[in-house]
Order: structure tokens, then sequence, then C-alpha cells
């Protein structure tokens, strides 16, 4: 309980006020997709935006409005749950920015939109609010209703991000089918897809890196050539063949996706029996990659 309470009442910092501004100008972009987009062309965005957005269509109560009364017991479980300074403050933030600009923008962009094309208004709307959840994240935001539901659920129960937004987004797709229509229910799918790419593109990049683990009778050979050749880094890890029990060495390396076909071909130069893995990291820091930024949680 103490430490929570130290938590809670530590000192904001300069970096809480860039990540603002980022969070700022997400919340932005998520506006300008809901009113240039998503609402004229009644694509419903997921969690609690697209649920006003569904009763808005019956009902004419603002949008921004019933964001926030729909944020406020999801807020509560946050604070209850999550707890700190930070994430109340970036909560209240983000959501209060994101239903005040939802609501003003409507008196300056127009009312249907700029296209009444379904798969632009869905491409379109898709990638700016996802840029802008993206850059609400990369703050270290959060943009309320769902996201604070599903870090529960994840935090509480173990239950998955992705299958926390997905049961929450399921809901909302379905009221929209029958509010809406259902060709507009799927393409509000397609449209939450293309948002979560963009919003990861967004917060991790989109130069993705390669991670390569060899398994070889001669890592002393591959290990020289990736040093020298490549001028890579190379981690060696002792390990033991599962079915032989004989002793292994296990050489680790990340490089990037151009130099795939490069590693490819130098293992298989050196040792044609070699068995490689090869994975993806989303991303990398130290020397050669990304340098490191300290940021505050």
């Amino acid at each position: 309980m103490a430490e929570q309470r130290r938590k809670f009442i530590a000192p904001l910092t300069w970096r809480d006020g860039r990540d603002g501004l980022i969070i700022l100008a997400g919340v932005l972009l998520q506006a300008l997709a809901m009113r240039l987009f998503l609402i004229p062309a009644r694509l419903a965005s997921g969690g609690v935006a697209g649920l006003a957005q569904i009763i808005n269509y019956y009902t004419g109560w603002p949008i921004g409005v019933m964001v926030v009364i729909g944020n406020i017991p999801l807020f509560l479980l946050g604070w209850r749950y999550l707890g700190g300074l930070r994430f109340a403050l970036r909560t209240v933030f983000a959501v209060g920015a994101f239903s005040f600009l939802v609501d003003v923008l409507a008196f300056f962009l127009p009312s249907g939109g700029i296209t009444p094309d379904l798969n632009l208004n869905a491409l379109y709307g898709g990638v700016i609010s996802g840029i802008g959840f993206g850059l609400v994240y990369r703050g270290q935001g959060t943009s309320g209703g769902s996201d604070i539901l599903a870090r529960i659920l994840n935090h509480r129960w173990g239950i998955s991000l992705s299958q926390s937004y997905m049961l929450t987004d399921a809901l909302i797709m379905f009221l929209a089918g029958i509010s809406f229509s259902w060709e507009n229910a799927l393409y509000a799918i397609v449209m939450l897809y293309i948002s979560g790419v963009a919003a990861e593109v967004t917060l991790e990049g989109s130069n993705v890196t390669r991670t390569a683990m060899i398994i070889s009778e001669r890592p002393e050979e591959i290990r020289q050539k990736i040093l020298y050749e490549m001028e890579r880094g190379v981690t060696l890890l002792p390990a033991e063949g599962g079915f032989s029990a004989r002793p292994k060495t296990v050489l680790y390396c990340v490089v990037s996706r151009s130099e795939i076909a490069q590693i490819k071909a130098l293992v298989r130069a050196a040792d044609p029996d070699a068995f490689m893995v090869i994975g993806q990291a989303n991303e990398v820091f130290g020397e050669g990659f990304k340098p490191w930024v300290e940021r505050t949680p």
C-alpha cells in the first residue's frame, strides 16, 4: 500500500509533458479519422467510441459526451486495478481531449465527410486512426474504453490483449451490423485490422529486424564470418543436444532484413549441415541498431 501511495504521488517530469504532446497529436488524428471517415460512412470504431457512434445514430446525442460517460466506470476500474498517478492523468487527458475534439470538429468539418466510397473510408479511416492510437501508446497513454478493459483482463486473469480486443470489438461490430448494415460492419472489421497494423507500425517502427539462431559443428568458422565479413556481433550459447546429449554451441545474432540472404549464404558455405532458425524482432536496441532512449514509465 505504501509503495502504491508513493507511486501515486510521484512528481511529474518534463517527459510527462513531452508524452502529453504526443498523446494530444494522437487523439487529434483519431478525432479527425472519426469525423472525416468513420462517422459519415457509418463505420463503427472499436470500444466505447464505437458504442457511442451507435447510440448517436439513434438518439443524436453528442459522441464525445457519451465517450466520457462510458469511460467513467472503466476509468474507476482501471484506477482500482492498474493504479498510479500517471495512469490516471494520461487516461483522463487522452479521453477528455478526444471527446472534446470529436465534438468540436463537427462544427468545422463537412458532415458528409470527404468521400461516400466505403473502401476509401475504411482504408483512410483505419490508417489515420491507427497512427493516432500508435502515438497515444508511444506517449505511454491509453485511449480508455476497451484499452482499460483489455489491460485489466490481462493483468488480473492473464487473458491476452489481442483476445480482449477481439471480444469487445466483436460485440461492437455485431451491434453495428444490426444498426447500420452488415456490409458496413464488414467494412468496419477491415478498418479495425488496418488500424491495428498502422498502430503497430507507428509504435514499433517499420524497420523490422531479424534474429538468427545457428547450430553447427563448425561454430568457430561461422563466428569468424559473421564478425569479420558481415561485421555483426554474435553471441555463443552453450547447449546440449536433446537426442545425442552431446555439448553444442548455438550462435545467436541480429541482422537487418537486407542481410538475411547474406547470412544464409555464409552459413551454407561454412556448414551445409547447419541448423538455422530465422525469427523476427520488432525492436532492437544497442550498438549497430537503435540507440537506447531513457523513458519514464
